[in-house]
């Protein structure tokens, strides 16, 4: 049956638009790192023989199983090409839908590809009407309330019954965890929404020996930077979202801890947006942004995109944004800049309570299924196992093996084969520091977007952080009485 392929990608500022990397990296092939020769590198709890428990059969082919459908299933996500070309997580992904799609031939499936920012406003459209697809990708904070809405297929039985249950990384489950059931299989992979990303040589060049572990230390090397005629950080909080996603999210630990957010999560009544603790957090956000000179001045016009070709172009001698930066970071940079390439965690704020390496890590995407789906019991046996095929074992090698990232499936790989700024990365993510949650992975998009208009405003000095907490703190009564 004829394939079909619906690509829709649209001209917006917000398209994320990545650049070559992945399998024809020469940058992470051709070198080795130092003292990792031969070093397996497992998920925490993974068994020691995960792979034995896999369908795949090592070249590229999706396993699965016997299929009675023979209809159409579509299928949307955010995964473009351009994306794919700087992204792990997103060539890995594609590659391992193309490897379903081409194993099922007498199934049509039709993809929906649209850009991450659009992807969002349409697939909100779609539930809004009640006609999402049959397969899609959830976003976490949207678990809750759609599941609540009966839109969304519970999976528990399909994930804990699925043939490579027993590798999987449950706590990767937690934002599509709803009532102790679960609504998606975490799909991509789990990694940092918030990293310094920095030139070494730079930062050497202004008397530090790496990046500054204290905003004070930051600001004091604004002056030398600005002789120079660049910005100390390149930031882009165009979209709004990356406030929230790329700095608050992380910042926010420094001042509340851990568990303040967790009670946020669980909506007990326990935690508040307007708590001192986190208004504090948005009153050194402010600070940071508007009452120094340590950003580029248009960051609330630009996007991250931007910002980060500010730092790939040397106009900027650092760079905070999320995992996927990185990726097009080092796939888009010479060969002296690569290898002055370092990462670093956000610096502490002098007056937080919880003075910790923290940095914002999961999974905040899964492969969720259309509820309706349940009226056709073999198309649901093909959803599912697409939605188990391409966040499994097929996707999870190729993602180790290639770009050194972790999926949702524990495969083990060998680090010997990447280069130092790789395995900088990978212990970045996976072993240095303390993993906290993405803030906008959970609750409610009502709740993340009049905060993230707000601290927009509030970056301008249009609005006092006291106001902005309070109006986040009505939505989410607003959302909690829902």
């Amino acid at each position: 049956m004829k394939k079909k392929l619906l690509s829709v990608l649209l001209a917006s500022a917000m398209v994320i638009s990545l650049a070559a990397c992945g399998g024809g990296d020469d940058n992470d092939n051709n070198s080795s790192s130092n003292n990792n020769d031969n070093q397996q590198v497992e998920d925490n709890n993974t068994p020691a023989n995960n792979d034995n428990n896999t369908s795949d059969d090592g070249n590229g082919a999706a396993g699965g199983e016997d299929l009675a459908y023979t209809g159409e299933i579509t299928f949307m996500h955010y995964s473009t090409s351009e994306e794919s070309e700087g992204n792990g997580g997103s060539d890995a992904f594609r590659r391992a839908i193309a490897n379903w799609d081409a194993a099922h031939p007498d199934i049509t499936l039709n993809q929906e590809v649209l850009a991450n920012d659009d992807f969002k406003t349409q697939i909100a459209t779609y539930a809004n009407a009640d006609s999402l697809p049959d397969v899609f990708m959830l976003q976490g904070m949207n678990a809750a309330s759609w599941a609540s809405q009966g839109l969304i297929l519970d999976l528990t039985d399909a994930i804990t019954n699925s043939p490579y249950a027993t590798n999987y990384n449950y706590e990767r489950m937690t934002p599509f965890t709803v009532g102790g059931k679960y609504y998606a299989f975490p799909a991509l992979t789990g990694m940092t929404c918030t990293v310094v990303v920095y030139d070494a040589q730079m930062w050497a060049d202004a008397g530090y020996d790496s990046f500054p572990t204290t905003w004070a230390e930051v600001e004091a090397a604004v002056d030398y930077f600005e002789s120079q005629g660049i910005d100390t950080i390149a930031f882009g909080n165009g979209g709004q979202w990356q406030m929230n996603s790329d700095f608050i999210s992380c910042l926010g630990y420094q001042y509340t801890g851990t568990e303040w957010f967790d009670h946020i999560m669980a909506g007990d009544g326990q935690a508040a947006f307007t708590d001192d603790s986190f208004v504090a957090a948005l009153t050194e956000t402010q600070r940071l942004f508007h009452d120094t000179q340590i950003f580029n001045s248009d960051f609330n016009a630009v996007t991250n995109e931007d910002a980060r070709e500010y730092f790939i172009a040397g106009d900027a001698a650092a760079f905070i944004g999320g995992n996927w930066d990185f990726s097009y970071i080092k796939a888009s940079v010479d060969a002296d800049k690569y290898a002055n390439l370092k990462v670093a965690v956000l610096p502490q704020a002098a007056d937080a309570n919880y003075p910790n390496n923290y940095q914002n890590i999961g999974m905040g995407y899964g492969v969720a299924i259309n509820a309706k789906v349940a009226n056709d019991p073999d198309k649901l046996a093909a959803c599912i196992d697409l939605a188990r095929e391409i966040t499994g074992p097929d996707f999870a090698i190729y993602v180790g093996e290639t770009y050194a990232e972790q999926g949702f499936y524990k495969a083990s790989f060998d680090m010997g084969t990447f280069d130092q700024v790789t395995v900088d990365f990978y212990n970045f993510n996976y072993v240095d520091n303390i993993a906290t949650e993405i803030y906008d992975s959970y609750v409610d998009n009502s709740v993340w977007g009049v905060l993230n208009a707000d601290m927009q405003a509030m970056c301008n000095g249009e609005m006092d952080p006291a106001t902005v907490a309070a109006n986040a703190q009505a939505s989410y009564e607003a959302f909690l009485g829902n």
